[in-house]
């Protein structure tokens, strides 16, 4: 008997949205996101030609080999993809950029492209796998590892950690969330509404690195992940379109925690039911607050931080015409020699 293999909107199977075989080490946790990343593109139905995967260096940046096989893909310089990024989605804006960069590559040699690329607003899921160590070059200390960490071979880090989601928060993101590789079902969820939002969306995910930072004491291994992890809601993402059956609407009516609904540009909704921390990621205040809490607290706090209604992203803001600019003819992108000549008379 023959057994039905499930295809999604667009009539492609899971399979086919996968890339090929990783070579990071046997339980690293960017894996896990790779396969949520290839699990939330099915579901949604995405196409891939219609995507573009970008890196810089390290171990998480060579993630992108390793899921949607058929999108093109960039691994840059370490530290400027966001350069990148901007680049291309000016240049065709019919793109999805999805780009995977590290803790090192996001939080030192990047860390002044992050903070423009959040200012100029580029649409883009921006996913950061954070283990608090360069893995690729035997685990040396990141930008955010703990502050007091000893390692075998680095000793101990005397610096205090960059928080990544706050600096994004601080840096006009309008999309800013926490999650942890080993809650799959959290990293799904989050990157759906990453994809519907207008602008940059940032997500930093604590992904341990089992060779060079798994000790329970680190606050980017499994061990603390695990026994730490605190979300600050439950998370549906609603496609457009999409109605909940009568048994979901009772149980999200429950009077355990009251639900907030965030619509999304895309017209899909993130339904948010509070466990009781009472946050609501829409207040900037109480969002930098929500970080600042938790390392205080040294508490893994997961979820959707910060939220606000889309700003306009960086093609809008310079008022680019509708149709791409890589598909505009030679003499359509370069003024005539007449029309030259008329803009410089006026110089003279």
């Amino acid at each position: 008997m023959s057994t039905r293999i499930k295809t999604n909107s667009i009539g492609l199977t899971r399979e086919d949205y996968k890339g090929g075989k990783s070579t990071l080490c046997p339980g690293c946790g960017h894996d896990s996101i790779s396969n949520q990343i290839t699990s939330m593109a099915f579901d949604l139905g995405l196409e891939q030609h219609r995507i573009i995967k970008m890196s810089g260096i390290g171990c998480s940046s060579k993630t992108p080999a390793y899921f949607l096989g058929r999108s093109h893909g960039f691994n840059t310089v370490h530290g400027r993809m966001p350069s990148v990024v901007t680049g291309a989605t000016l240049a065709n804006t019919s793109l999805v950029a999805i780009a995977v960069s590290g803790d090192g590559d996001t939080g030192s040699i990047g860390f002044g492209q992050y903070k423009h690329l959040l200012r100029r607003n580029v649409p883009m899921v921006y996913v950061i796998e954070n283990n608090g160590v360069y893995g690729l070059t035997k685990g040396q200390f990141s930008a955010t590892a703990d502050q007091g960490q000893e390692l075998k071979y680095y000793g101990r880090n005397d610096l205090p950690p960059i928080d990544l989601a706050l600096e994004a928060i601080i840096g006009g993101c309008t999309f800013v969330a926490r999650s942890f590789s080993g809650d799959a079902k959290q990293v799904e969820a989050l990157l759906k509404a990453a994809m519907n939002h207008h602008g940059t969306a940032v997500i930093d995910i604590v992904s341990p690195c089992v060779s060079f930072n798994n000790e329970d004491s680190s606050t980017k291994s499994y061990g603390f992940g695990k026994e730490h992890e605190i979300p600050l809601h439950e998370i549906r993402y609603l496609a457009p379109g999409f109605v909940e059956d009568k048994e979901e609407i009772q149980i999200n009516e429950q009077p355990q925690g009251e639900v907030i609904e965030v619509q999304m540009h895309g017209g899909a909704i993130i339904r948010l039911k509070n466990l009781g921390r009472d946050h609501d990621p829409r207040n900037r205040i109480q969002a930098v607050a929500a970080c600042q809490e938790a390392e205080r607290d040294d508490i893994l706090l997961t979820g959707l931080i910060y939220y606000e209604e889309p700003r306009m992203t960086l093609s809008e803001t310079l008022n680019l015409i509708g149709e791409p600019l890589s598909g505009l003819a030679a003499d359509k992108l370069r003024p005539s020699k007449d029309a030259l000549s008329k803009v410089l008379a006026g110089y003279r």
